[in-house]
């Protein structure tokens, strides 16, 4: 065998484990949600004898799982559509706008990647309480808002920063103002980081719990997320249930990641680009 065919099995190899390490624990949920109670604690491993729908329907209707649903996606929808918002907003005014105090701005907001959300929890809550914003939908949102924006500003600006001043120019010479040139210029162009941008969020968004729980301490606006965790309380002596619960919260994230994959590479990538 050449030295190129020894190369190719040499990255297939580890490439084919990791794979198979990530399905295994997709697969395994999926056939113990369809497994009974009984067949589960006399085999957990075997595969199911056939498909039962059962927990699933108790996981979304009895233990409220659809209302959890409902509550991930208002949040999780109106929190991605203001960070796009200002997200490109101020990636477009730190890469393109010429003002003084742009870059310690711009070195601010990079900052704020850096600040983990379990050192502000405590004061942020206590904020929250006073504010009459504790266990509320837009809470939650200017949360999620606050503490994914630095990353947002971060992919635009780098975004914004490759396309050429002479088109910023030539828009200016054309009549248009600053919010002209943002919206017929830079909004267009920018679609594609946008893209990326808003389902890297709604990712970060929908998989988050300690932010949730925090801002939503009662069972009425529990995000899916949260919803999922406290199954694992509730049914723990059930774990076809809470297997079921699971496998209701990663539905939407596994066909977020198969239908929108490129976008996903592109988003990540994007930070990477050098104006």
């Amino acid at each position: 065998m050449s030295r190129i065919g020894w190369g190719r099995w040499f990255v297939a190899i580890p490439m084919a484990l990791l794979a198979l390490a990530t399905v295994y624990p997709l697969v395994f949920t999926a056939n113990v949600a369809m497994k009974t109670r009984r067949e589960y604690i006399l085999d957990r491993f075997s595969l199911t004898g056939a498909l039962r729908w059962e927990n699933v329907v108790t996981a979304w209707t009895s233990v409220g799982m659809g209302r959890y649903f409902v509550n991930s996606l208002v949040v999780v929808t109106s929190s991605v559509l203001l960070l796009l918002l200002f997200g490109s907003m101020a990636g477009f005014a730190l890469s393109q706008l010429r003002f003084r105090g742009s870059s310690a701005l711009f070195l601010c907001c990079l900052a704020g990647l850096f600040v983990p959300f379990q050192v502000i929890m405590v004061p942020l809550a206590r904020i929250m309480a006073d504010s009459g914003l504790l266990d509320t939908y837009p809470g939650l949102v200017l949360v999620y808002v606050a503490q994914f924006l630095p990353f947002t500003v971060f992919l635009m600006t780098s975004y914004y920063k490759a396309i050429p001043v002479e088109i910023i120019d030539a828009a200016r010479i054309d009549g248009n103002s600053v919010y002209g040139v943002y919206r017929r210029i830079m909004l267009p162009l920018g679609t594609p980081a946008l893209l990326s941008v808003g389902i890297l969020n709604a990712l970060f968004c929908w998989n988050d719990v300690l932010m949730a729980l925090v801002v939503m301490p009662s069972a009425e606006h529990r995000t899916l997320m949260v919803g999922v965790t406290s199954l694992r309380g509730q049914y723990s002596d059930d774990i076809p249930s809470f297997a079921a619960g699971v496998m209701i919260a990663a539905i939407p994230v596994l066909l977020v990641y198969l239908f929108l994959q490129r976008q996903i590479a592109d988003g990540v990538a994007a930070g990477s680009t050098k104006g």
